[in-house]
């Protein structure tokens, strides 16, 4: 990001510093967008996490390994990271409200993204608990 840039942000009130340390949360804790997070970091003048070691300092939503091939645990665990995500892009967009709107839109379009990803992964969860109480039946 240019100087004029990052003025504008400071004049508005973003701590430069702080708005990073967001967006490399939200870089380690999603992978699907990461390319649209790791260009908003670089224009802000630094360098996105490139080691996965880095992430897992960084994350808010930690990880769990799909070690259980159970699709209900799978399920679950997309459904609890979809959530996860939701919020990291939720703190983002109030960060960022009237201040930053490159970042404000970013985030809205991620946070749109997770919020239908949820609702999808919770209708075929859903769908599955209808399914095995009509076979218990």
């Amino acid at each position: 990001m240019g100087t004029q840039g990052r003025k504008l942000l400071e004049e508005f009130g973003i701590n430069i510093n702080e708005l990073i340390t967001m967006l490399q949360k939200a870089y380690a804790d999603e992978f699907r967008h990461a390319g649209l997070v790791a260009d908003r970091i670089i224009q802000l003048g630094a360098q996105p996490l490139l080691e996965p070691k880095e992430w897992m300092n960084y994350t808010m939503c930690g990880y769990d390994r799909p070690d259980n091939p159970d699709v209900r645990v799978l399920l679950i665990q997309n459904i609890k990271s979809e959530q996860c995500a939701i919020r990291v892009y939720k703190n983002l967009m109030d960060f960022t409200k009237d201040k930053d709107p490159v970042t404000y839109d970013m985030a809205l379009q991620i946070l749109e993204d997770e919020i239908m990803h949820e609702e999808d992964l919770e209708t075929i969860q859903n769908d599955i608990h209808v399914m095995e109480a009509k076979l218990q039946r």
